[in-house]
């Protein structure tokens, strides 16, 4: 059997996956086909051009591409650091460092069962592989040579089907590439396409300008310029610059493919930057979702109710997630038990995150409860994958770059305003003449705006200065009316006055930290509150 064994003297391996940002905290573990085979080629444009000919190159990725490979991976933890990378001027940004732990004398094995261990592509590989310097970023040096390998090694296989023991492997999605014969059928029905497209594109601009559509055709030379934009091999494949890919708009390399493999689960421990335990209890947890079907914003408390439900399965009803008394089985007051706050980072209001905050912290219970939540499960068939990016406080996530991965809702600022509606818990009052009761500000009592401001209080925040309505939340560029969310808990009590909740912007004296969430439903992504842009 033909493998490959990979060691990282450094003790590290770092490397983000092609569909996540850099501060997300996913390591692409294992490292996926598309990765390895880009390393090859590579070293070869770098340091073997003298030994291995082009053509040898060209068909060897050819050959490795026609089997997903298998991997045998040792125990290994994901760990995170955090520190400030310098900008310009001064300025600085915080990076969320996330690496796997690999001790040198634990290889990782890739390997290709079906493909012999001998002849003149095999003594190609050798020469590239003994060559390769790094895997993913530069730090994650790699010692790496071609063996032979029996196959009770092997522990990450493909996965079309959910694995059976979901308990002790998790599912994972990796990027591969297309086999020689499934690129050039992509490759045709793409050009295809893209020419109906072009075609459609210049007629259209030919019928505002009054001339006859019909007549319209695309040039030899667009057509050549469209084909050129496709790649023909593994190879041109492979080497495909990433500008140019996503200048052309690909949401992956085209000639790749999404693959899914059964993993074993990785341990996820968080590090000071000196390597010290943290003290401290955390009081944050921050998840990326994954999934091919993301629900929207606008179902965010149904989503943070069955979040709550696996969590109290993980930690055995903790407190801090069933916010009732362990001994008298009373709620506990004050609001200190746990927060699950969706958040629709995108371009098209889909659920991208989750967020859960606790005031009390949460302790070793909860925070194995956390560590061990990977997967929601939907009666659809469309489950919620969840990638812990780390547990801390609101500072270490808080911030308003979202598209680098930080968490608004966690900054600090001194005008908030409605990102899902604020369902009133109280009915305004009125006298017996049919006169509303008004406050000392002047707001009716019991009315949204009066509940607002008494519900902020309650929960240490500065009396607001002003408090407006607003009508709408912009959800992938698309203002959204709060009547379009869904505010009521399947299961479960709490106070509220009506079905329906309303949105607010609200500036306090001074800046606060978040996260701001009121009302009905606020432990469940309900009422919650960003910072104004």
């Amino acid at each position: 059997m033909l493998a490959i064994e990979l060691r990282f003297p450094g003790g590290r391996y770092h490397a983000t996956p092609w569909d996540a940002h850099v501060n997300e905290g996913r390591v692409e573990w294992p490292p996926s086909p598309w990765r390895l085979l880009r390393s090859l080629v590579a070293t070869w444009h770098l340091k073997a051009r003298d030994e291995v000919s082009e053509d040898t190159l060209r068909a060897l990725v050819d050959l490795l591409s026609t089997e997903l490979p298998s991997y045998g991976l040792p125990p290994t933890s994901a760990f995170h650091t955090r520190h400030y990378m310098p900008l310009f001027a001064g300025k600085t940004t915080k990076v969320f460092d996330t690496f796997l732990h690999l001790p040198q004398e634990a290889p990782v094995i890739v390997a290709w069962p079906a493909i012999p261990l001998d002849g003149e592509l095999v003594a190609a590989l050798k020469c590239l592989v003994e060559r390769v310097g790094y895997l993913g970023r530069a730090e994650a040096w790699v010692e790496a040579c071609v063996r032979r390998l029996p196959a009770n090694e092997l522990n990450c296989l493909p996965a079309p089907t959910p694995p059976a023991q979901q308990g002790e492997v998790e599912l994972v999605r990796l990027l591969a590439p297309l086999p020689p014969r499934e690129l050039t059928q992509w490759r045709e029905a793409a050009l295809e396409e893209r020419i109906a497209r072009a075609l459609s594109q210049k007629r259209l601009k030919a019928r505002e300008k009054g001339r006859a559509a019909e007549k319209v055709k695309l040039s030899s030379r667009e057509v050549a310029t469209l084909e050129a934009a496709l790649p023909g091999s593994v190879y041109e494949a492979l080497t495909a610059e990433t500008e140019v890919v996503r200048e052309q708009g690909w949401n992956r390399p085209p000639g790749s493919r999404w693959v899914e493999y059964a993993r074993p689960r990785l341990e996820i421990r968080r590090t000071g930057t000196s390597g010290r335990t943290v003290r401290r209890l955390p009081t944050v947890a921050r998840y990326a979702l994954a999934g091919r079907v993301r629900p929207r914003l606008t179902d965010a408390v149904v989503e943070a109710e069955k979040i709550r439900v696996a969590l109290l399965s993980h930690s055995d009803g903790a407190p801090v997630f069933s916010g009732r008394d362990p001994v008298t089985g009373a709620r506990l007051t004050g609001h200190r038990h746990s927060f699950i706050i969706p958040e629709a980072n995108g371009r098209h209001g889909h659920i991208t995150h989750i967020t859960v905050y606790a005031a009390m912290g949460f302790d070793a219970r909860a925070r194995a409860a956390l560590e061990s939540l990977r997967r929601v499960w939907h009666r659809s068939g469309h489950d919620l994958q969840l990638v812990l990016l780390g547990l801390g406080q609101p500072e270490d996530f808080a911030g308003l770059r979202t598209d680098a991965g930080q968490c608004a809702l966690l900054a600090v600022s001194d005008t908030w305003v409605s990102r899902t509606p604020f369902v009133p818990t109280r009915h305004p009052k009125y006298r017996r003449n049919g006169e509303p009761k008004v406050d000392g500000d002047g707001l009716v009592i019991g009315s949204p705006e009066h509940d607002l401001a008494r519900l902020l209080v309650e929960q240490g925040f500065p009396r607001p200065v002003q408090i407006e309505r607003v009508e709408s939340t912009d959800l992938g560029g698309t203002p959204t009316r709060w009547l379009a969310f869904r505010t009521e808990r399947r299961s479960g009590h709490g106070d509220r006055a009506g079905l329906h909740g309303v949105g607010f912007r609200v500036t306090f004296p001074e800046a606060v930290r978040g996260p701001i969430a009121l009302g009905y439903g606020a432990h469940f992504g309900l009422g919650y509150f960003v910072p104004m842009p």
